[in-house]
């Protein structure tokens, strides 16, 4: 398992388009993947939960992975998120 802890930089947070992009991106591994925002944990491929979690600006948030490819999907998503989502 992997595990990372990061800041959401993009100005609206994940919400709507940021976290479609998000999660569509998500999808493109094999392994579990969850989005943790204090102590509540969500699948990230899930946009109803990532929505619920209800993650703005600022917001520190821990992806957690587990399976084949997790290293490249947790480096892939903590990439997507610092670059503001395409804010």
């Amino acid at each position: 398992m992997v595990v990372k802890r990061i800041t959401i930089k993009n100005p609206v947070g994940l919400y709507a388009r940021p976290a479609t992009f998000f999660i569509q991106n998500a999808n493109d591994f094999s392994c579990s993947i969850w989005v943790e925002k204090e102590n509540r944990k969500v699948n990230a491929k899930s946009l109803l939960g990532v929505l619920s979690l209800g993650i703005v600006c600022g917001t520190e948030i821990t992806l957690y992975a587990d399976g084949a490819d997790e290293q490249q999907a947790v480096e892939a998503l903590a990439a997507l998120v610092n670059s503001d989502l395409g804010a």
